[in-house]
């Protein structure tokens, strides 16, 4: 019955269209329209917000908080822009930018296949934070709160420098207070990481040390 809901929302659109004899003058609201489960709730500037002589004309974003969803979308997007076929100087790969033998150890095998499986790109990021979680866990526990070189440490900027260096890096940071530092090839360091990606909210990952790469 589902099936049916979409092409008739689209035909009662078509019909309010025809009747109002697409009328300029006439707005019509399609902000609350319901297709299935789902709300299309896009706030877009009408014409007359798009005059060329106006300046003030709003700026329309779209904000991913501080949830789970958002650090690994500001992750993948400060690796790669959110490309899932890219492949970099130094050969890592895609939209997380994974070195062949992360890859390996969650299970990875074929990179041709995963830098055209978007999916299997998304479950490789799951799989290798909840071991990166797993590994890290008491360095999570003891040093969340506290602050290094001026930078508080969370378990979301704890993970994220481990997606950049390693967690065997990240224990050396953590428990030198800052004093031993990784850096990638551009010149990226722990440091940067654990105060770039701090405060999100990853309680959602599940530490799991045998975690694999499935897109089931």
């Amino acid at each position: 019955m589902k099936k049916n809901v979409l092409p008739i929302s689209l035909l009662l659109v078509v019909v309010i269209m025809v009747t109002t004899g697409f009328s300029a003058k006439e707005e019509f609201d399609f902000s609350n329209i319901r297709m299935e489960s789902e709300s299309i709730c896009y706030n877009v500037p009408l014409e007359k917000d798009m005059d060329a002589e106006r300046f003030d004309v709003p700026s329309y974003n779209l904000s991913l908080e501080k949830g789970y969803v958002g650090f690994k979308e500001a992750l993948g997007f400060k690796e790669s822009q959110g490309r899932y076929t890219v492949i970099n100087v130094y050969g890592y790969l895609g939209k997380y930018q994974f070195g062949r033998s992360t890859l390996e150890m969650i299970g990875v095998y074929n990179t041709s296949t995963f830098l055209q499986d978007t999916r299997l790109q998304e479950a490789a990021f799951s799989a290798n934070i909840s071991r990166n979680k797993w590994i890290l866990r008491r360095d999570i526990k003891r040093f969340e709160g506290r602050y290094i070189n001026g930078v508080k440490v969370t378990e979301s900027g704890i993970l994220a420098a481990a997606h950049l260096a390693g967690p065997g890096n990240v224990k050396k940071y953590l428990r030198s207070y800052g004093a031993i530092s990784f850096e990638d090839g551009f010149g990226t360091s722990v440091g940067n990481y654990v105060k770039k990606f701090s405060g999100y909210d990853t309680s959602f990952v599940i530490a799991n040390r045998k975690a694999k790469a499935s897109r089931l």
